[in-house]
């Protein structure tokens, strides 16, 4: 199957700060572009850090409060958490207050695994990288969710050509195949039930489905075959063992 990929979907002009630019221009920067962060580059373009609003407003948050009694010592401001934020309170220049090491995705990458590397460290933006890690991009979580405006009937196309077809080795009309708001159903009976399997999981993976309802019915129920003894063909026999 084909997926589509971070750099069919990303901003290639990219807001960004170096390591030098000031705090007040970064702050600019992302109030006139309407952004939420910015990547920080090197000289060659490498992305060394990420900055968010929340960097900026720990400066603010940290600043000190001349009428708040002093707080008494603890061991607790020796983290390494509570050390990064007293740094970033100091910051004048992006490379201080900047956040690093930074969690990118590269331009090759599918638009599924940006969106579980989003998921994962719980961001909304993802510098964009080429093959010599240079800065190429920009992808929001607006950008991943394009992808669910696939049309229904290039989606249908897609499940009866790459997972019936070319995987299964069945005749494009053997099962019934509709799809309604992103949300495929596939009915009809197959020789085996692992290949009904495989159909759920190779449709789940298509770019833009929603979810698959599954209608499928079986001749032979082969889950306690030994793998050598079941005859699927193409790619099917990789996609039995994943599941």
């Amino acid at each position: 199957m084909k997926h589509n990929k971070v750099g069919s979907v990303m901003t290639t002009d990219v807001v960004r700060a170096e390591y030098a630019t000031p705090f007040k221009e970064v702050a600019r920067l992302l109030g006139e572009h309407r952004i939420s962060g910015l990547p920080v580059v090197d000289e060659d373009e490498k992305v060394v850090g990420v900055i968010s609003e929340t960097d900026l407003m720990v400066r603010q948050a940290e600043m000190p409060d001349p009428y708040a009694p002093k707080k008494r010592f603890s061991l607790g401001g020796l983290t390494r958490r509570n050390r990064a934020r007293r740094v970033k309170a100091k910051a004048r220049t992006a490379g201080r207050l900047m956040t690093q090491p930074p969690v990118t995705v590269h331009a090759d990458d599918t638009i599924v695994e940006a969106a579980r590397t989003m998921a994962q460290h719980r961001i909304e933006r993802l510098p964009v990288l080429d093959e010599e890690q240079r800065l190429v991009g920009i992808v929001t979580r607006r950008d991943l969710l394009q992808v669910f405006l696939r049309p229904d009937a290039d989606i249908r196309r897609e499940v009866i050509d790459e997972v019936l077809v070319r995987a299964l080795w069945l005749p494009p009309r053997s099962i019934d195949v509709s799809v309604t708001e992103g949300v495929i159903t596939l009915a009809g009976r197959m020789e085996r039930k692992s290949e009904t399997e495989i159909a759920v999981s190779m449709t789940r993976q298509i770019d833009g489905v929603v979810d698959v309802v599954d209608k499928l019915t079986w001749r032979l129920d082969d889950a306690n075959l030994r793998v050598d003894e079941q005859s699927l063909h193409g790619v099917a026999d990789d996609w039995l063992r994943k599941i």
